[in-house]
């Protein structure tokens, strides 16, 4: 389990605004939408690629192109669709996967009730957008599931990330088949509360992105 903090002005700016509690909705799914583009920028830096030869104006030339299959991004529902429009728009020609997780109230464990997903993913480079890494059971459960269907490079891209969630994938993911499995954040902070809330954190994403409901 690899671990990027992408360290770069731009992204401390913003995620600094996105903590600030008197950043309203609006500006909040603006930055968030911002901060996903950089965040993706250097997620897909092992994204698969392919020569291909192309006509300039003047001559012919060897560029590169995605490779296929294409990416598939995942978001996990809800706070994960904040940061669908920032991914694609670096990633428009990406296919686009649903993953709705929740924890079960008597089990405590992650379960889910929305997959729109292929059954078969093998080959395939898998992009899961979660914006907070708190506790680390519902991302742990889905990076588990994708791997299982065949993902062998699964790269998860969340604005924060707590150190307890950090060690709860990598005891409860270890060697998955082989898969690559990477976390790009824009910050580990300090610890969680005994809510299981990131601290300094930013609050609850989903709420500030889209309201309390």
């Amino acid at each position: 389990m690899e671990t990027l903090v992408v360290d770069h002005p731009l992204v401390a700016h913003k995620l600094t605004t996105l903590r600030d509690v008197r950043t309203d909705s609006p500006t909040f799914r603006r930055l968030t939408d911002e901060l996903v583009t950089l965040l993706a920028y250097e997620a897909t830096r092992d994204v698969r690629v392919a020569d291909v030869t192309v006509e300039t104006p003047l001559t012919p030339m060897t560029g590169t192109q995605l490779t296929r299959p294409t990416p598939l991004v995942v978001p996990i529902l809800r706070a994960g669709l904040g940061m669908l429009d920032g991914m694609t728009r670096l990633l428009p020609t990406a296919k686009v996967g649903f993953l709705g997780m929740a924890r079960d109230e008597e089990t405590l464990r992650p379960a889910t009730y929305a997959d729109r997903l292929p059954n078969d993913l093998s080959g395939r480079q898998c992009y899961v957008l979660d914006p907070m890494l708190a506790t680390g059971g519902t991302l742990a459960a889905a990076l588990r599931l994708l791997v299982e269907r065949g993902a062998d490079h699964v790269t998860a891209i969340c604005l924060l990330a707590a150190p307890e969630g950090l060690q709860t994938l990598t005891e409860n993911l270890g060697e998955q088949n082989g898969a690559t499995l990477r976390v790009v954040t824009a910050a580990v902070d300090e610890r969680l509360n005994d809510k299981g809330f990131i601290l300094p954190g930013l609050g609850d994403a989903g709420d500030r992105l889209y309201g309390s409901v």
